[in-house]
C-alpha cells in the first residue's frame, strides 16, 4: 500500500510496514512517550491516558451491571505468598503433565508461577527487610489471602470483586508499547462461588461482558478454549480472547480462567453450606490490559494516523473555524456557540483556534484519530450550515438547525463504518487449513502456510497430533473456538466427524 500524500508529507510509514508504522503512530499521536529511562515502562501522555480511562469507564459500567464491586489491593506482596503460589502452580502443572489428581502429589519445590518475572523490594531505606516483598505481577496471592477472612458462609457467596491497577512483570522479550511492557495497566476480576456450576455460569457472564466491550471498541475477536499445554497451570481451563492484527498475527487482549477449587484448597478458602458442611469455594478470574488500546491502534489506524472509535475517543469532534479577515471574530464566536451546544449534549468536543493553516490542523487531528471534524467558515455561516469531515472518509454539508442530531448520527455512522472495516479485515485473514499428506510424521501441505493468516480446521485429535500440526505449520494452537461448526466436519487428522472448530496463528 502506497502512502497517501498527506502521510508522505508527515513522514508516516505505510501501515503495510506494520513494524515501522505502529511505534511511529503510538508516539506521533501522543499516546505515550517511550523515552523514560526504564525499558518497557512508558509514560502515558494526556491523550493516551484519557483514551485508556475511557476504555476503563466502559469496563466499570459492565462491572456495575453485573454486580461486581471494586477493590484496591496493595502494590507489595510478601515473599512467602509468592512461594505459596509457586508451589501450588508447580504441583498443578506436574499433576496435569502426569494426568493425575493434584491431591496424589506432594508439593514440589520446582519454581513456577511468576517467580522469574517479579520485581523485588528488599530494603526500606537503609534497613534490609526481614521478609522481602515484590511488586504484584497479578493479584491471586494477595486477594486469596484475604478471602478466608471475608467468606464464612454460603450467604457471603458469590463474591465478585475487581480492580484496575498497575502490575509489574520483567518481560525479557522485546518490549512494544501496550503490547509487551513491564509496567502494565491491568483489569482483573476475581470471583468465588458455592460450586463448579455457579463458577461456570460466571465464565459465561464474563464472555458476555467481552462481547459487549469488543462491540463498543469495534474489535472482532477469536474466542477459544486454550489447549491443555497453554492453560494457566493454576486453572482447570483457560479461555483466551484474541484480536487479529494487521500483519495477521493474533494478540491476546483478555482471558478467563476457571479454577474450580484448586486455589481454594491452597489458601483454605471455605464456607459453611446450608447443611452446615465446610466446603471449598470455586473460583474464576477475568483479566484484560492496555493491550486493548494496542489492538485499537493497530486495527483501526491507517496511513494518516489513528482512527478512534467514537465510544472511547477523548475528542469525538474537533471544530475548526475557517478564518476570513473581515469576519474572523464572528466566525470564532459562532464556532464557540456550536461547541457549547455539543458539550451540553454530552459530546466530547474541542475547538482549534491556533494561528496556523487549516491544512496543518487537519493533519494534526487526523493523526490523533478524532472521528469527526467540523469546519465553519464565512460561506457556511452565510448558508446557515456547517461542514462535516469523517475520519473514515467522506465530507458533506449539514444545516446548523439540526446540529446535535446530525453530529450524533455522524458519530454512529463512523462507528458502523469502523465495525464494517474491522470485520472485513478479520474475515480476510482467516483461511481454511490446506489439505496435506503425512510423510515421516510430518505434514506436507498442498499450499504454503502463510504467517499473515489465521487458519481454521475441524479437529478432535490428541495432544501428539496437535504437536505435529504446530511443528509442521510453525503456528500456535489457539484452541477450540467457542463458536462450533453448526454441522459436523471431518477432523483433519482422524477423519472422524466433529463440530470442533480450532484456530492456528502466529501470536504476539
Amino acid at each position: 500500500m502506497a502512502k497517501t500524500p498527506a502521510a508522505a508529507k508527515r513522514g508516516i510509514p505505510s501501515k503495510s510496514d506494520f513494524k515501522e508504522w505502529y511505534p511511529f503512530i503510538v508516539e506521533a499521536a501522543e499516546l505515550v512517550d517511550k523515552r523514560y529511562p526504564i525499558k518497557g515502562m512508558d509514560v502515558w501522555r494526556p491523550y493516551g491516558w484519557k483514551t485508556m480511562r475511557l476504555i476503563d469507564d466502559l469496563t466499570h459500567a459492565e462491572m456495575e451491571r453485573t454486580d461486581h464491586e471494586e477493590v484496591n489491593f496493595p502494590l507489595l506482596i510478601p515473599e512467602d505468598l509468592l512461594d505459596k503460589e509457586n508451589r501450588l502452580v508447580s504441583l498443578l502443572k506436574m499433576a496435569r503433565e502426569k494426568g493425575v489428581d493434584p491431591s496424589e502429589l506432594r508439593m514440589d519445590d520446582e519454581v513456577g508461577g511468576f517467580a522469574k518475572e517479579v520485581y523485588w523490594v528488599k530494603n526500606a531505606g537503609e534497613n534490609q527487610l526481614d521478609n522481602p516483598m515484590f511488586l504484584r505481577p497479578t493479584s491471586e496471592t494477595a486477594m486469596y489471602t484475604m478471602f478466608p477472612l471475608w467468606i464464612r458462609s454460603h450467604a457471603d457467596l458469590p463474591l465478585k470483586i475487581y480492580q484496575m491497577v498497575n502490575t509489574f512483570r520483567y518481560e525479557t522479550k522485546q518490549t512494544r508499547s501496550f503490547i509487551r511492557v513491564r509496567e502494565i495497566h491491568f483489569f482483573e476480576a476475581h470471583t468465588a462461588h458455592v460450586d463448579e456450576e455457579d463458577a461456570t455460569r460466571q465464565i459465561e457472564e464474563d464472555l458476555g461482558i467481552v462481547q459487549n466491550l469488543m462491540s463498543q471498541l469495534k474489535l472482532p475477536v477469536i474466542i477459544t478454549k486454550r489447549p491443555v499445554w497453554d492453560t494457566f497451570p493454576g486453572a482447570w481451563y483457560t479461555i483466551g480472547i484474541d484480536v487479529i492484527m494487521p500483519d495477521g498475527r493474533t494478540l491476546q487482549v483478555a482471558s478467563c480462567h476457571h479454577y474450580r477449587d484448586q486455589w481454594a484448597k491452597a489458601f483454605d478458602v471455605t464456607y459453611e453450606s446450608e447443611s452446615g458442611e465446610q466446603k471449598f469455594v470455586h473460583q474464576t478470574t477475568y483479566g484484560m490490559s492496555e493491550r486493548l488500546l494496542g489492538a485499537i491502534v493497530a486495527t483501526h489506524g491507517d496511513d494518516r494516523g489513528l482512527i478512534m472509535p467514537p465510544s472511547i475517543a477523548p475528542i469525538q469532534v474537533v471544530v475548526i473555524p475557517i478564518m476570513a479577515k473581515e469576519s474572523s471574530e464572528n466566525i470564532i464566536l459562532e464556532a464557540e456557540k456550536l461547541v457549547s451546544k455539543l458539550k451540553e449534549s454530552g459530546i466530547r468536543v474541542r475547538i482549534d483556534v491556533r494561528d496556523i493553516r487549516p491544512g496543518q490542523k487537519y493533519y494534526d487531528w487526523e493523526i490523533k484519530g478524532v472521528p469527526l471534524r467540523i469546519e465553519l467558515g464565512p460561506r457556511d455561516l452565510a448558508n446557515d450550515s456547517f461542514m462535516c469531515a469523517r475520519r473514515t472518509g467522506g465530507k458533506e454539508s449539514h444545516p446548523l438547525s439540526n446540529l446535535v442530531t446530525i453530529v450524533k448520527d455522524e458519530l454512529n455512522s463512523i462507528g458502523e463504518k469502523m465495525d464494517e472495516r474491522s470485520k472485513k479485515h478479520f474475515s480476510s485473514c482467516i483461511k481454511v487449513l490446506p489439505t496435506f499428506t503425512v510423510e515421516n510424521n510430518n505434514l506436507v501441505f498442498d499450499e504454503s502456510i502463510e504467517s499473515s493468516h489465521v487458519y481454521e480446521m475441524a479437529f478432535e485429535g490428541n495432544d501428539a497430533e496437535a504437536q505435529i500440526i504446530e511443528e509442521s505449520t510453525g503456528l500456535v494452537f489457539l484452541g477450540n473456538s467457542t463458536s462450533k461448526y453448526s454441522k459436523p466436519k471431518t477432523c483433519v487428522m482422524s477423519g472422524k466427524p466433529t463440530h470442533n472448530r480450532v484456530y492456528l496463528a502466529k501470536t504476539y
